[in-house]
């Protein structure tokens, strides 16, 4: 079994800053693409940012300058820093990742259960 357990959400103020985290945990062989998505109310669940396990990183046009994606591969954690929120940035923010689990030949994509992010204006 596989988990993904994201943290560090809050309320914070127009302009500030939060770091989340993420972590997978369980029979995890090989992680490939961990990524962030976002779902603010009424909307539909959105990309944010993602990194392959060499390092490479993908932003969404919202975000890309203000937000950082980056991931410590022996601790299977991938982080996102956000800089200069804005009160558009409220939302659930989701981890994802593709994962091989130990024994399995295939990748299949996990989510965690998502973390409020709360910008006031």
């Amino acid at each position: 079994q596989v988990q993904l357990v994201e943290s560090g959400g809050g309320l914070v103020q127009a302009g500030g800053s939060l770091r989340l985290s993420c972590a997978a945990s369980g029979s995890i062989f090989r992680i490939n693409v961990m990524g962030w998505y976002r779902q603010a109310p009424g909307k539909q669940r959105e990309f944010v940012a993602s990194i392959s396990s060499g390092g490479s990183t993908n932003y969404a046009d919202s975000v890309r300058g203000r937000f950082t994606i980056s991931r410590d591969n022996a601790k299977n954690t991938v982080y996102l820093q956000m800089n200069s929120l804005k009160p558009e940035d409220t939302a659930v923010y989701y981890c994802n990742a593709d994962i091989q689990q130990g024994g399995g030949h295939f990748f299949f994509v996990y989510w965690g259960q998502g973390t409020q992010v709360t910008v006031s204006s």
